[in-house]
């Protein structure tokens, strides 16, 4: 964006914001909690005569959030829908952590205004990421008055540089979309080029897609990579470059499973003869001393038997 028309957004930005209402005020999720709380938390968790001056606390403190040091890398009293979801989504969950504890008293109240500061510096921390993210045309949402209207967002177009690394033979992919992206308004297609040793390039790729896969890569693909998403203005809105490095071929090693057990496999109208026997099996397969004792023993007894029947016939 241009010097002078950044000056003037930065100016007219900066007289909208008049003393009324808060981002987070503006979801209307975070209005029905506040009007919750006061109807059905506070009756049985602090006394009568501390709610209303308890509720003007909270709500003021909660319009407070645009109370930020208006500056062009951090506040300039407008956040996108993205932003405000995130926020209010933080400011909720704590207040439901808050009457799932159910605290009360003077305790209640210490820790509910401490949630608030807290929640007020989380809303800081995000406004200042969604100010540092990009230059394109976004519904915004004015914090002042609620109000959702298109402009333009001063955000930094290089978004700096990623080293990639990926083997030989395998699939390279360069990936240029960041998450404000989709919710953005004015953008046309992503191209990306190869940067060559003399600053030339090659255009590569463009269109809607946002990530440009090589397969089966060479070391010949290692080097710079530049990717550009363009706007209907004459200035792209993202500038991403590459460093592809290409490592050797990943080696596999098959080990067979130790668990797997060889058997051996007769094909159809095969012979499968025995092996012979060793030694070793045919010592394990001859009976042992107590067996050959014991079948002694057993003929003995039956020839006693024998010789005690024959007695008793000839008597």
């Amino acid at each position: 964006m241009e010097p002078q028309r950044l000056s003037l957004l930065v100016a007219a930005l900066a007289g909208c914001l008049l003393p009324a209402r808060g981002c987070v005020i503006c979801d209307p999720k975070v209005v029905e909690e506040l009007s919750s709380l006061e109807t059905n938390y506070l009756p049985g968790h602090l006394e009568a005569k501390h709610h209303k001056d308890v509720m003007k606390r909270v709500k003021q403190a909660v319009k407070d959030f645009q109370d930020l040091p208006i500056d062009e890398d951090s506040y300039m009293g407008v956040v996108d829908e993205a932003t405000l979801e995130k926020a209010s989504w933080s400011l909720l969950k704590d207040l439901k952590r808050i009457t799932d504890s159910d605290v009360k008293g003077e305790l209640f109240v210490d820790e509910l205004f401490w949630t608030l500061r807290l929640a007020k510096d989380t809303f800081a921390s995000y406004a200042a990421q969604f100010q540092k993210e990009g230059l394109m045309l976004q519904p915004l949402i004015w914090c002042s008055t609620c109000q959702k209207q298109v402009h333009s967002c001063r955000k930094s177009r290089s978004c700096g540089e990623r080293k990639v690394k990926v083997h030989q033979m395998e699939d390279m992919i360069l990936d240029c979309e960041l998450n404000w992206h989709k919710v953005s308004q004015g953008l046309t297609d992503y191209s990306f080029y190869r940067v060559w040793k003399n600053n030339s390039e090659t255009l590569m790729a463009k269109g809607q897609e946002p990530t440009l896969t090589k397969t089966m890569v060479s070391p010949k693909d290692a080097g710079t990579y530049r990717c550009e998403l363009g706007t209907v203005q004459s200035t792209p809105a993202t500038i991403i470059h590459f460093h592809v490095t290409v490592l050797p071929k990943r080696i596999v090693e098959e080990t067979p499973s130790p668990n797997t057990e060889t058997q051996d496999e007769t094909a159809p109208g095969e012979v499968t003869l025995d092996r012979p026997q060793t030694s070793a099996t045919l010592q394990s397969q001859s009976p042992g001393p107590e067996k050959v004792l014991r079948h002694r023993l057993v003929g003995l007894l039956i020839g006693a038997i024998v010789v005690l029947i024959a007695g008793v016939v000839t008597a």
